[in-house]
C-alpha cells in the first residue's frame, strides 16, 4: 500500500466512555483508541491525530468557577483550552508510547499546543452557539447575564449554560512546526478541542473567548499540510440517509457533488454529522487527489483500507 500522510480526528467516544470522568477512566480510554491507532501506523503512513475536549475544557472550567478567589482568579476560556491539550496530549502521548513498545513500533508520538486564527469580525460572534461550563438555575442566569455579560440559554431542561461563539478556523500558527514533526517522523497531536482560538493584532496573537469545531480544525491542519487522507472518527461506521427512521440508507462512497446535494437536502444534523461532511468537503474541494472517510474508531484500519465507512472523493478521482 502507498505510504500516506493521515490526519485522524477523534470523537469524544476514544478520550472518555461512558460516565468515566476520572484521570483513569480517560487513559483508560486512550490507551484503547492507542491499539486502534497503532494497527493504522504498522501501514507505515504519517499521522497527525486530533481530538476533541468538550467533556474536559467543560469540568477544567467548572474547576476555574468553584475554586476562583481574589487571590486565585479562574483562567479565561482560552487559557482553559490549552490546559485540555497538554492533558489530553498527555494521555495519548503515554498510552501511544506504551502500545507502540508492546507492537514493536519504533515511533513517538509529540504533542503540539496549538493556536488557530479566526477572524474577529467573523458572524459567530455575533450568534454564540457553543454550550460550555456548568448548567444554573434561572436566578443565576440572568445575574452572569448583568455581570459578565455572557450569552445564557436553557438547555434541554436541564438548566441554563453559557453559550460562547465558534468561528471559522483560518489558519493553524504551528502548522510549519507540525510539519516538521511529521517529516522526522513522529506521530503528532495537534489541534486539541479545535484549537485554543487567537486573533492577531498589532503583532500580537490574542486569546480569544470563543470554541472552534473540532472537525473543521482538522480539516484546516490537513488541508495545510498537505495531507492525502483526512478519517474522521465518530460513533457510526458510515454516513447513513434517513438515519433512524425505516427508510435508513447507508452510504460507501459519494463523490463530492452527491455528498454536497445530501447536505443541501438537510440530511444531516447540526451539531451532529453535519460539521463532519463540512469538513469532508472542505478537504476533499481542496485537492482532487485528497479523499475523506467517516467511520467509527473500531474500523479505523479497516477504513483506511478501503474496506469500511464512507468515503468522499471528487469526481476526477471517482473516474480516475
Amino acid at each position: 500500500m502507498t505510504k500516506q500522510k493521515v490526519v485522524i480526528a477523534l470523537g469524544g467516544n476514544a478520550i472518555q466512555t461512558g460516565n468515566g470522568a476520572t484521570a483513569e477512566d480517560q487513559k483508560n480510554a486512550c490507551y484503547q483508541t492507542a491499539k486502534q491507532l497503532a494497527h493504522i501506523s504498522k501501514l507505515g503512513h504519517d499521522i497527525v491525530i486530533t481530538h476533541g475536549n468538550g467533556p474536559q475544557v467543560g469540568n477544567i472550567v467548572l474547576q476555574q468557577q468553584l475554586n476562583q478567589s481574589e487571590k486565585l482568579p479562574a483562567m479565561p476560556l482560552d487559557t482553559c483550552g490549552a490546559m485540555s491539550q497538554g492533558m489530553i496530549g498527555y494521555w495519548l502521548q503515554n498510552a501511544l508510547y506504551e502500545v507502540f513498545q508492546q507492537e514493536g513500533i519504533n515511533r513517538t508520538a509529540a504533542t503540539t499546543v496549538t493556536q488557530v486564527v479566526v477572524d474577529q469580525n467573523d458572524p459567530a460572534f455575533q450568534h454564540p452557539t457553543k454550550p460550555i461550563g456548568s448548567f444554573y438555575d434561572e436566578a443565576e442566569a440572568k445575574e452572569l447575564m448583568e455581570i459578565k455579560g455572557y450569552t445564557m440559554k436553557e438547555d434541554a431542561g436541564r438548566g441554563y449554560r453559557r453559550l460562547v461563539p465558534s468561528p471559522k478556523p483560518l489558519d493553524i500558527i504551528e502548522k510549519d512546526m507540525i510539519q516538521s514533526l511529521v517529516d522526522h517522523k513522529f506521530v503528532v497531536i495537534a489541534g486539541g478541542g479545535g484549537g485554543i482560538p487567537v486573533a492577531k493584532h498589532e503583532g500580537k496573537l490574542i486569546g480569544v473567548e470563543a470554541v472552534i469545531d473540532k472537525d473543521l480544525t482538522t480539516e484546516k491542519i490537513a488541508e495545510l499540510i498537505d495531507a492525502d487522507t483526512l478519517l474522521i472518527l465518530t460513533a457510526v461506521e458510515k454516513i447513513f440517509l434517513h438515519f433512524g427512521s425505516p427508510q435508513q440508507q447507508d452510504l460507501e462512497q459519494l463523490t463530492y457533488e452527491e455528498a454536497l446535494t445530501y447536505k443541501e437536502q438537510g440530511h444531516f444534523a447540526p451539531g451532529s454529522m453535519l460539521p463532519k461532511v463540512e469538513a469532508a468537503l472542505a478537504f476533499v474541494d481542496s485537492n482532487p487527489g485528497r479523499k475523506a472517510i467517516i467511520t467509527s474508531l473500531d474500523k479505523a484500519y479497516d477504513a483506511v483500507l478501503g474496506k469500511a465507512g464512507t468515503t468522499i472523493l471528487s469526481k476526477e478521482a471517482c473516474l480516475s
